[in-house]
């Protein structure tokens, strides 16, 4: 098992017809030989696989990657699930350069990122 630093860019939207790499998150994930995260391996450093939320115009967040009660995997930056940020399919999402996936965010409002690196963590568990 390694982890990986991951890092994700707002993709085409409305409101940003180019993306933004200005807009994003950065964290650090377990990931199988397929690229997929490995939930055994979530479980057993869970500690290490932090977020970092960044997002022009905003403050930055830190937090961490977490599996709710009912088995969701979002985003959480505090105690308790108000802040959660659910992340669509992240179970069987493949985490390789290029893919895109869909993240809720703060304001119920579900944007597509794209993976833009995937990188040894220099964390180790």
């Amino acid at each position: 098992m390694t982890l990986r630093r991951i890092r994700l860019e707002l993709a085409r939207t409305p409101e940003f017809p180019e993306g933004s790499a200005l807009r994003g998150y950065d964290f650090t994930a377990p990931l199988d030989e397929h690229g997929r995260i490995d939930h055994k391996e979530w479980e057993r450093y869970r500690g290490a696989c932090t977020v970092h939320r960044f997002w022009e115009g905003q403050d930055n967040e830190q937090g961490v990657l977490a599996r709710t009660k009912a088995g969701r995997w979002v985003f959480s930056y505090a105690p308790g699930e108000d802040d959660d940020e659910p992340i669509f399919r992240l179970a069987s999402h493949r985490f390789v350069e290029g893919e895109y996936l869909s993240i809720t965010e703060h304001d119920g409002v579900a944007r597509p990122f794209r993976v833009v690196a995937v990188k040894k963590a220099a964390v180790t568990p």
